[in-house]
């Protein structure tokens, strides 16, 4: 039976499209709903030409944080979704939400965590002048960018570097690895041990 797939956007969808493409005609993943909170992102018309089902969720329509993610959370759940992609979505989710889809949402973030965590990772690692940075793929926890880690990539940082083209070398990689960070998570055989999700070692034998 297929895992269904929900990826949340607010922005052009470039992750999202990615990983529309990744799992067309897979046997174990399907991307079954793109939700927005923008109306008007480019992510919709791109997921539309995808032909993925997409429902816009304005968070400016409700009153509070919570509300919204109420909402979202029906969405899913009337869906049927098995896992939740963040695809650059500026949203910080409620602890209740993501305590009802524990261990179920994935998040790609520009570095490698725990390093530079939370907003504008890119510039904080040029101000800080480290010689490599990267992008993590990871499971969300209520703490922000602390779940357990999923894959990463190491972008080298040049001399030369602007945010913008270091960026761009790190979306390169973000492209890479979400897709196949997610069919890692479907197949069965991984565990969570501690700051980690690797694959479970049965019993050696002699």
């Amino acid at each position: 039976m297929k895992q269904r797939v929900a990826i949340l956007v607010s922005g052009s969808g470039t992750n999202m499209l990615r990983l529309i493409q990744a799992f067309q005609g897979s046997q174990e993943v399907e991307i079954a709903l793109v939700i927005c909170n923008r109306p008007g992102a480019g992510a919709i018309e791109r997921a539309e030409a995808e032909g993925i089902p997409v429902r816009v969720i304005p968070h400016k329509e409700y009153p509070s944080r919570s509300a919204f993610d109420e909402a979202l959370a029906s969405t899913l759940q009337e869906a049927s979704i098995d896992w939740i992609c963040l695809a650059g979505f500026m949203r910080v989710l409620t602890e209740a939400f993501v305590n009802r889809f524990a261990n179920q949402i994935l998040n790609v973030h520009p570095s490698l965590l725990p390093a530079f965590p939370g907003l504008d990772a890119i510039g904080q690692a040029l101000k800080y002048g480290v010689s490599v940075t990267g992008c993590t793929v990871h499971l969300v926890t209520p703490e922000m960018d602390a779940g357990p880690i999923i894959m990463q990539a190491v972008v080298p940082v040049y001399s030369n570097d602007s945010d913008e083209t270091l960026a761009k070398r790190i979306q390169a990689e973000e492209h890479r690895i979400y897709p196949e960070a997610l069919a890692r998570v479907v197949k069965k055989g991984w565990k969570i041990d501690g700051r980690r999700f690797c694959e479970h070692e049965g019993p050696q034998s002699a």
